[in-house]
C-alpha cells in the first residue's frame, strides 16, 4: 500500500509518501515541504499547495491520502490556515477518487512512537528508525507528513484495502461516488 501523508499548513505543508503494509517493513518513497510566502495572497498560497499535491498524486499514485486532523489551537489564524490547507489536500484526493483518512497529532505520535505525547524530536527519530534513514527528516513538517503516512499504513491497512478495491472497481465500471 502506498500512502501520501500531508501535514497541512499555509507557510509549510509537509508531503511524504510511504510504501508498506501492517507488519511489513516500510519504505520511504519521497518527502518534501511546500513553502509559500506569508506575503502572497491566500488564493495564490492555496493554489501552490494544490498544484504540488496534484503533481505528487500524479507522480506517486498513492492508494490513499492521510491528512492531519485540524485541532483547536490558541492562535485562530494558525488554525484557519491549517484548515484551509487541509481542505485543499482533501479536495485534491477526492477529485482523484482516493480515500482520505484524518488522524489527530496524538494518534500519529502514538502510532509511530508508542507515546501520544511524544515531542517532535521523538517523532522524527522514530520516523528515521522505521524508514531506516541515515538522518531525521527535516524540517518537522516533512517528518510529520511521513509519520501521518506511517500511521495510515498501520492503522488503516485492512479497511483501506477494501475501500481502495471498491473505488477501483467503481472507476472501472464508470461509477462515481
Amino acid at each position: 500500500m502506498r500512502v501520501l501523508g500531508v501535514d497541512p499548513g499555509l507557510t509549510r505543508c509537509g508531503l511524504g509518501v510511504v510504501d508498506g503494509a501492517p507488519g511489513k517493513p516500510l519504505r520511504l518513497v519521497d518527502v518534501d515541504v511546500v513553502r509559500t510566502p506569508a506575503s502572497d495572497e491566500l488564493g495564490e498560497r492555496l493554489l501552490a499547495i494544490e498544484t504540488r499535491i496534484e503533481q505528487w498524486i500524479t507522480e506517486y499514485r498513492p492508494d490513499a491520502v492521510a491528512v492531519e486532523r485540524v485541532f483547536s489551537q490558541h492562535n485562530v489564524r494558525t488554525v484557519m490556515g491549517t484548515a484551509q490547507a487541509s481542505g485543499v489536500a482533501t479536495l485534491v484526493a477526492a477529485r482523484r477518487g482516493l480515500p482520505v483518512a484524518t488522524h489527530t497529532p496524538s494518534e500519529v505520535k502514538a502510532a509511530v512512537s508508542g507515546n501520544g505525547r511524544a515531542d517532535k524530536n521523538q517523532v522524527a527519530f522514530m520516523v528515521m528508525r522505521l524508514l531506516r534513514l541515515d538522518g531525521k527528516p527535516s524540517p518537522a513538517d516533512a517528518s510529520d507528513a511521513l509519520a501521518l503516512a506511517i500511521c495510515q499504513v498501520w492503522r488503516g491497512g485492512a479497511d483501506l484495502r477494501l475501500r481502495t478495491a471498491l473505488n477501483s472497481a467503481n472507476r472501472t465500471n464508470g461509477v462515481r461516488r
